[in-house]
Formats: structure tokens, C-alpha cells, sequence
């Protein structure tokens, strides 16, 4: 195989000999677009979705499938699903809906879904340096109808935006993506555990977000540009569905194949940000209250905030007690483990064993989200 013949775009189709490795012919080649770890993005294939599926949204917050934010303001009601429809290769995807349209969106309205990166995992992007890399964002598309999205990478740390815009060309049809961002000589991102750098698609907006000018270069960060490319209101009508999968960013401007890794894995890194919790150490503290330490499945981004998502039950003593209605007070902890009080039991024995049982799907959820 001739040298010239091997490339970032075509190394992945290539048939690779013993000569060349010898000379070294694919040396080029093997970039940072082909070894190691490429993606960016968690949960790229959709595969995990602690939370469940989600109806009746209208405000800003991750939803259903893990690592997806939805910046939502007074545009509609939305169901967001994980869903089996998905391109070949993939087993899902994440489904957005609008369940109460909004045809005529206010000027400040908007519907963005967001993935939120740390700076820590972005340092090899060199970005605030003159060997700023470009980046490459590729993913599968279908939705009820055509139209265009614009999709920006936005620098929170430095307040500074560049945008592309992709065409949704034939309806209800699984279309392949790639956008390619060049690198960003200006404002150096973070090297810490918090937001530095997130991706976003503007998929429905009032004027206030579309009305200025889809940013071709690293500019400082504007409202009116976010959107001014996007063309699809997928708000307009209940029957309107977006279905996404296989999302990758990489470094280098060039899409390589999706970097598939196990629903183990993906379940981990999704973990880091948040867990549902279904056992951990416990004793009475009290006839009303249970001490509990919940095992944690790994550390955490941060020390996470504490929810329940519904009633517990225990067992003291053979006797099965309930919790009256959902309490909790958070004592101590860190990313590693936290200390917490379960309140409102009624009637615990104390100096005694306990053990735990969940009614339904109920859990102490740990959040250590960007």
C-alpha cells in the first residue's frame, strides 16, 4: 500500500500489511483521531437512563437518559424517552417529543439539549494556546420533518462560542452528522472537575436566540447567536419527533467510526455524576429516625446532594415499619461517601438490628452533576 494511500479519513477501511507497519507508512496516521479513548461525550450510544423515562417537562434539568441536559424556558411540554429505534450498530436512542405545542414561541423561549464536559478531560484540546486542535462532532439524526439545527460548542469558562449548523434532509429517515470546529487560540479552559466546555443544540427559540448570526469562528458568547441557524421548531406540533444516537467528539477534523464501549462502562461513567443508591450501613438512631450510609458505586464528581424518590421500608426486628412521608437530613460526606438520617418512621426499636427494603423503585439518589 502506497503511503499517500493511508490517511486519517481512511485508515479505519484500509488493509493494512506487515510492509507498511515496517516502514513505518502508517506512522502518520495513527493519531490521536485512532488510538486510545477518543469520545468526549458520555453515554454517546444512549445506553444508560438511571432516571427513567420523563413526561410533562417544562424547566430546565437532566432528563431520562444520563449525561443530557435540557435547558428549557416557557417553550412547551416535552416527553424524553430513551427509545429502541435506532440506526444499525446501535440498540437506542434518546426520543424527544412535544406533548403541548407552541407554534409561536416568545423571545425569550428556548429548548436546548446540552452534554456538559469538565475541564480536567478537556486539556488536550489546548485550547487558549497557538496549537488550539480542532474538534469534530458526529452523531445520528431522524426526526418527523426537515429543517436545520445549529450546534455550538460554547467555553463557560471564558464565555466564548462557535457554531455549525447541519440540515435534517429527509424526514423520518436516520441521517449521519459530522461537524468540525475549528480550535480556539484564545481563553485556556479550567483544569478542574467543573464545567468548562459544553456542546448544545438550539432545537426551538424565540427571536432572542435566533435572531443574530451563526458563529463561524471562536467569538465572545452572544444569545441571539446560539441559535440563528436553526430553522426546525420542533415545537410546533405533538406529532413532531427527534430521535439522536452515536454522538462523538473527538479531536482532529476528522470523524472517525463511533468508539463503542460496554453498557458496563458507560453505566460507570454516568455513576461519577449520579447514582440511585439501594443499600448501605444502618442503624437505629432513634423510634422515628435510621442512620444510613449509602455504599456509593464509585466517587463522584463532587459531593452530591441528596433526594429520595419515594418511601422506605425497613426491617427491625421482624416487624416491617414505613416511612411516614419522604425525609432526610444530610449530616456529613464527601465524593467518596455520605452520612445521612432517614426521618419519619414511627415506632423503631432502638439497639437493634436493620435491614432494608425498597418499595418499588424507591432509592436514595446521590447528584453530583455539572
Amino acid at each position: 500500500m502506497a503511503i499517500s494511500q493511508i490517511t486519517n479519513k481512511s485508515i479505519t477501511d484500509a488493509t493494512i500489511t506487515a510492509d507498511d507497519m515496517a516502514t513505518g507508512a502508517v506512522e502518520g496516521a495513527m493519531t490521536t483521531q485512532i488510538g486510545g479513548r477518543r469520545n468526549l461525550i458520555i453515554n454517546g450510544a444512549m445506553q444508560v437512563a438511571q432516571r427513567g423515562d420523563q413526561t410533562g417537562v417544562t424547566s430546565t434539568g437532566y432528563q431520562a437518559i444520563d449525561r443530557y441536559k435540557f435547558l428549557i424556558n416557557a417553550l412547551g411540554t416535552w416527553s424524553i424517552s430513551q427509545s429502541s429505534t435506532a440506526p444499525e450498530g446501535f440498540g437506542n436512542s434518546m426520543k424527544i417529543t412535544p406533548t403541548t405545542a407552541d407554534a409561536s414561541p416568545a423571545a425569550g423561549d428556548y429548548f436546548f439539549l446540552q452534554h456538559y464536559i469538565e475541564g480536567q478531560d478537556l486539556q488536550q484540546l489546548k485550547k487558549g494556546t497557538s496549537n488550539a486542535q480542532p474538534v469534530t462532532m458526529s452523531f445520528y439524526v431522524r426526526c418527523t420533518k426537515t429543517g436545520n439545527v445549529q450546534v455550538n460548542l460554547y467555553d463557560n469558562d471564558n464565555s466564548r462560542i462557535i457554531g455549525k449548523v447541519f440540515s435534517i434532509d429527509s424526514a423520518n429517515t436516520w441521517e449521519y452528522k459530522t461537524l468540525t470546529f475549528d480550535g480556539d487560540t484564545t481563553g485556556a479552559l479550567d483544569n478542574d472537575n467543573n464545567l468548562s466546555l459544553f456542546w448544545e443544540m438550539l432545537l426551538d427559540g424565540g427571536t432572542n436566540w435566533t435572531s443574530g448570526t451563526t458563529p463561524s469562528a471562536w467569538e465572545a458568547a452572544s444569545g441571539p447567536d446560539r441559535g440563528a441557524g436553526t430553522t426546525l421548531a420542533l415545537a410546533d406540533n405533538t406529532a413532531n419527533e427527534f430521535f439522536i444516537t452515536g454522538v462523538q467528539l473527538e479531536v482532529g477534523s476528522v470523524a472517525t467510526p463511533f468508539e463503542h464501549i460496554s453498557y458496563g462502562e458507560s453505566l460507570a461513567a454516568c455513576q461519577r455524576y449520579y447514582q440511585l443508591v439501594t443499600s448501605g450501613n444502618m442503624m437505629v438512631a432513634g423510634t422515628t429516625s435510621i442512620y444510613l450510609n449509602p455504599q456509593f458505586f464509585c466517587e463522584m464528581r463532587s459531593t452530591p446532594s441528596i433526594s429520595q424518590t419515594g418511601v422506605f421500608s425497613i426491617n427491625n426486628r421482624t416487624a416491617n415499619r414505613i416511612q411516614s412521608s419522604t425525609g432526610h437530613t444530610f449530616y456529613a460526606g464527601d465524593t467518596r461517601g455520605v452520612f445521612i438520617d432517614l426521618l419519619n418512621f414511627s415506632s423503631l426499636l432502638t439497639d437493634s438490628g436493620v435491614s432494608a427494603r425498597y418499595l418499588n423503585t424507591n432509592a436514595v439518589v446521590l447528584d453530583a452533576e455539572i
